[in-house]
């Protein structure tokens, strides 16, 4: 029998260039799953992404979602695509080993941690504090680059990396500490500056559930415990705005960050996996 796939609507097309479009997969053309296509524009739409990919149970361990993704990778080179990424659950071991089988690779993960009992106070010496207007900047371009280094570090060529966390930043901070929903601190110890945290909030708007954008360490002053009193104060002020549940990103391969998470109790949520389009 034949899988193939079929497009169940007209291709959607972006003023930026991006492209979307749903299929049907199909056994003899009869429908037994789907899955939908789009570009990134955080990648400049140069990366598509394999979204909602599902196979009816009937049909399931026959290779219908091996061929249905293979065939999508194709329809993504035919877009200009040099990479498909796909977000598998952390619950869905069986979608893991298949983005594992056909050669994707983690990228980075999202973790979470529900917020049932408050977190320590800060140690003796060590006091969080906003961000001022005169740090956003500094600090700004400090995150951004991190962030770019992070993504060349996997494999993603500078101009890319750079691209990502523009577009990255931008999106998390259109108004710079003004934009609603975030939240930025700097630890000092002993009155110098050691790290930062920053939150945000998911989804379209700032009702969202809170995430922990990021938690930076100064290299001097690493190995003492300060990216733990940041991560438990970024639990702090999310408790404080009512939040129930927190949400942080490790990139795959970040062992201290992925340590520091789950010495706190985060579990990893879901998986971001990327390929290569030769």
């Amino acid at each position: 029998m034949t899988t193939t796939l079929r497009p169940t609507g007209p291709e959607e097309r972006t003023a930026d260039g991006g492209r979307a479009r749903a299929f049907a997969i199909t056994v003899n053309g009869r429908p037994v799953g789907g899955l939908r296509l789009t570009t990134d524009a955080r990648f400049g739409h140069h990366a598509g992404r394999l979204a909602d990919l599902t196979v009816v149970p009937a049909e399931r361990g026959r290779g219908r979602g091996t061929v249905a993704a293979l065939a999508a990778e194709e329809v993504l080179r035919s877009w200009g695509c040099g990479q498909a990424d796909v977000t598998v659950p952390d619950t869905s071991t069986g979608a893991l080993r298949l983005a594992n089988s056909l050669g994707y690779t983690a990228r980075w993960r999202t973790l979470g941690k529900e917020l049932a009992d408050p977190p320590p106070p800060p140690p003796e010496g060590s006091v969080p504090r906003p961000l001022t207007g005169a740090e956003f900047h500094p600090w700004l371009a400090a995150e951004r680059a991190s962030y770019a280094r992070s993504w060349t570090e996997r494999g993603l060529p500078p101009e890319r990396a750079a691209f990502r966390a523009d577009a990255a930043t931008a999106a998390a901070l259109p108004d710079g500490l003004a934009t609603p929903g975030v939240l930025v601190r700097v630890l000092e110890h002993d009155g110098v500056p050691v790290g930062s945290c920053w939150l945000t909030r998911t989804g379209e708007n700032a009702e969202g559930d809170p995430a922990v954008m990021g938690v930076s360490v100064a290299p001097d002053h690493r190995g003492l415990g300060h990216g733990h009193t940041l991560l438990a104060h970024a639990e702090r002020l999310a408790a404080e705005r009512g939040a129930k549940r927190l949400a942080a990103h490790a990139f795959a391969g970040n062992l201290p960050a992925t340590r520091l998470a789950a010495s706190l109790g985060y579990r990893p949520l879901r998986h971001h996996l990327s390929k290569p389009l030769l």
